[in-house]
């Protein structure tokens, strides 16, 4: 029995190619969304890697990041590097949609796994998909579905929107616009802006001229921020007629805004610090080395690092085929999601929260700024299957 066990052993190390397990990252390490991924989605990674030992099947695992400048061109070229000259086995996180479809397109002729929890762009899952693709965080579907529903809802009938002028903030605006005219809204028009952008006052005057209940935020990070603070300084939410929805807003974004000027903003997120005793426990850790707290694709980035290593070690193996069916065939049960599970066009299917912020006096700590008012449950949150585009979905 020993000698069996040590044979299995040996063969099992044997499956490892190249003599390590090497993980990349590429992020915006510098840009308008390094405070909502970066460093910080970058040390989510290093824990996973260190609470799993630094090793799997006997061999090292390897972690490299970059900043991709959140250009596709360049994303993909380190893509190919990476995968032709390092021997990556998978990429991690991508900040970005543009810069994730250009990597994606790199993995698929790689045959290699992507493990996508910053972009969020629902094409990934739909029309884009692979089979060695994981979406795990959220996409632009989940975000409208939940956030855009809500308000409709609750009265707010007439949209405009502030999107960013690329994949994602087309994504989530199309998305949004399909759920606010499915719940009775109208869409009354949108103005388009770069990435980056300081000046939103041209933007929020064609906003306020429109006469919207609602002004829907199809942007992220820095965008965000600065428009919800240019909103309030240009007094287009002051009537208290106007509502400002930030469509894919952080627990960073509120941070910096501050309670005066986010409170009784809606929102979704996949995942919250404060919600239980297992997420305030791996959030304190993190904080202790990044000195914030998580959002939703930092906690992300941990949770499918860790399940990629349990794949690999259950299956035995770094080869593509044999982890990718691992990962599907093992529910995700952790501190950020319980009970999820990979479906056959690669989304991660999980709960989602809406959230409001809270008012400042509402708040006991630094940090404590959400208000659960809903969990929309996976079936509900994601795209269902039967609208998918996806051609590896059995119809």
């Amino acid at each position: 029995m020993a000698v069996s066990a040590l044979a299995g052993h040996a063969f099992a190390l044997a499956q490892v190619s190249d003599d390590a397990v090497r993980l990349g990252m590429l992020m915006d390490l510098s840009g308008p969304y390094a405070d909502i991924t970066g460093r910080g989605s970058v040390m989510a990674a290093q824990m996973a890697i260190e609470d799993f030992g630094g090793e799997v099947l006997g061999k090292k695992i390897e972690l490299l990041s970059v900043d991709h400048q959140n250009k596709a061109d360049i994303a993909a070229s380190k893509a190919r590097e990476w995968f032709d000259k390092n021997r990556l086995d998978a990429i991690v996180d991508v900040t970005g949609s543009a810069p994730a479809i250009a990597v994606l397109e790199v993995a698929r002729q790689k045959n290699r796994i992507t493990l996508f929890s910053g972009p969020g762009t629902e094409r990934l899952t739909n029309d884009l998909c692979a089979s060695t693709l994981v979406h795990y965080v959220y996409d632009t579907y989940a975000l409208a579905n939940s956030t855009a529903q809500a308000l409709t809802q609750r009265g707010g009938k007439k949209w405009y929107f502030l999107t960013a002028d690329y994949t994602f903030g087309h994504s989530l605006e199309t998305s949004a616009s399909k759920v606010v005219r499915a719940n009775g809204g109208e869409v009354l028009g949108a103005a388009r802006h770069p990435i980056s952008t300081s000046d939103f006052a041209a933007y929020l005057l064609q906003a306020k001229t429109s006469g919207a209940d609602v002004v829907g935020l199809a942007n992220a990070g820095a965008d965000t921020v600065n428009a919800i603070k240019s909103a309030a300084e240009f007094g287009l939410t002051q009537d208290g007629r106007t509502t400002m929805a930030g469509l894919l807003l952080y627990i960073n974004d509120v941070h910096a805004l501050g309670l005066p000027a986010a409170q009784g903003l809606v929102l979704t997120e996949a995942f919250y610090w404060d919600m239980n005793e297992a997420t305030r426990q791996w959030s304190r850790r993190y904080f202790a080395r990044v000195k914030s707290m998580p959002n939703m694709s930092q906690a992300g980035v941990y949770s499918s690092v860790m399940h990629y290593l349990k794949a690999i070690k259950a299956a035995g193996t770094d080869d593509t085929e044999a982890v990718m069916r691992q990962m599907k065939a093992t529910p995700i049960d952790d501190f950020f999601a319980t009970g999820g599970h990979i479906r056959e066009d690669g989304r991660m299917v999980h709960d989602m929260y809406l959230f409001e912020v809270k008012k400042p006096e509402e708040s006991k700590e630094p940090w404590d700024y959400y208000k659960l008012l809903a969990t929309i449950p996976g079936q509900q949150a994601f795209m269902p299957l039967a609208e998918s585009q996806c051609p590896l979905v059995q119809k």
